[in-house]
């Protein structure tokens, strides 16, 4: 039987399969079983999926493995869609300020090529 998901998990440009390829096996599969909740539950867990305060649109995927703490950046599209950006693998109690504004150029970026592409189409 297919599983149905009540969420879309995509990826823009290449920030996150490049840190992807910097993770152990294990921390990959754990942050892939932490994708696949949010694909699938309706109310995912902060502890997972949080907000980003002082930044309008931005979450962190959190991860923790073996006292190692991972967080990957994303936004929703269109309530269903889950729109993943730059992660990083967290040093401090601070959130790297770089990693929080790449992440938001990434999606000021996402939307103005989806509204260009929208806009483009209709002429």
């Amino acid at each position: 039987m297919r599983r149905v998901y009540v969420r879309e998990v995509i990826v823009f440009e290449n920030q996150f399969k490049d840190f992807k390829k910097t993770l152990p096996r294990d921390v990959l599969k754990k942050l892939y079983q932490i994708i696949i909740l949010i694909m699938s539950v309706e109310r995912v867990p902060e502890k997972y999926l949080k907000k980003i305060s002082g930044r309008k649109g931005l979450f962190e995927i959190r991860c923790e493995y073996e006292g190692n703490i991972y967080r990957v950046f994303c936004c929703f599209d269109e309530g269903n869609i889950v729109v993943l950006f730059n992660g990083y693998q967290k040093k401090s109690q601070k959130t790297l300020i770089e990693q929080l504004d790449k992440a938001e150029a990434l999606m000021k970026k996402y939307f103005n090529l989806k509204k260009a592409q929208i806009y483009g189409n209709e002429g």
